[in-house]
């Protein structure tokens, strides 16, 4: 009970900050819809494994490097909103249908679970949102007295609600009627997808 409260804090800012759209949000919905539920889930696994990433270099005091190294965490930036562009660019780049009728978009070749889980995983971990969230709940949040192992505990916690939260978000964007929906918009769906993801890129960098 005597970390009750900070457990409480930690919960509730987190919960907030997964809820918001965000590049997880978009990667997640692009997965559900043109990959289907078990990559989507797996995406979703990757975006929770991500979490446990950040957990670590802020436990391990990383995250005190990086607050002190603009040039590093520029960087990281920079880095994050290249990934994040060169997602959105493949999606801008889908054939578009020669039968200006054919609207329709058949689901998109079926990746491996592992290229799934990759996507999740490096499109939070290079977030630098989430980088700053994690960083701000360890410096300003968490106490320094607080025992590294206990630490440990919040992130656990922190991942597996992430990939519940992602999960389920999974499960209702690869319903049946949820997809169909999606798919009839076709060539216009990847395009909308591509469109959020640049602009998620030039919103992280800048």
């Amino acid at each position: 009970m005597q970390y009750l409260d900070e457990f409480l804090l930690i919960a509730i800012a987190h919960f907030f900050a997964v809820a918001s759209p965000g590049p997880d949000f978009a990667i997640v919905l692009k997965q559900s819809i043109q990959q289907g539920r078990k990559n989507a889930l797996w995406t979703s696994a990757g975006v929770g494994a991500a979490i446990l990433l950040h957990i670590a270099y802020c436990v391990l005091g990383v995250a005190l490097i990086l607050s002190q190294s603009p040039s590093l965490f520029m960087a990281l930036k920079y880095l994050a909103g290249a990934y994040l562009a060169y997602l959105g660019v493949q999606a801008l780049r889908s054939a578009k249908p020669s039968n200006s009728k054919q609207q329709t978009l058949a689901p998109a070749e079926p990746e491996s679970v592992y290229k799934a889980f990759r996507r999740g995983f490096f499109t939070n971990a290079l977030n630098p949102k989430a980088t700053l969230f994690f960083m701000s709940l360890f410096t300003l949040v968490i106490s320094p007295e607080t025992p590294v192992l206990v630490q440990a505990g919040y992130g656990v916690y922190m991942a597996m609600a992430t990939w519940l939260w992602f999960s389920f978000l999974s499960l209702v964007l690869s319903k049946a009627s949820v997809r169909a929906f999606f798919l009839k918009s076709g060539y216009w769906f990847d395009r909308g997808i591509g469109v959020i993801l640049i602009a998620l890129a030039i919103r992280v960098v800048v």
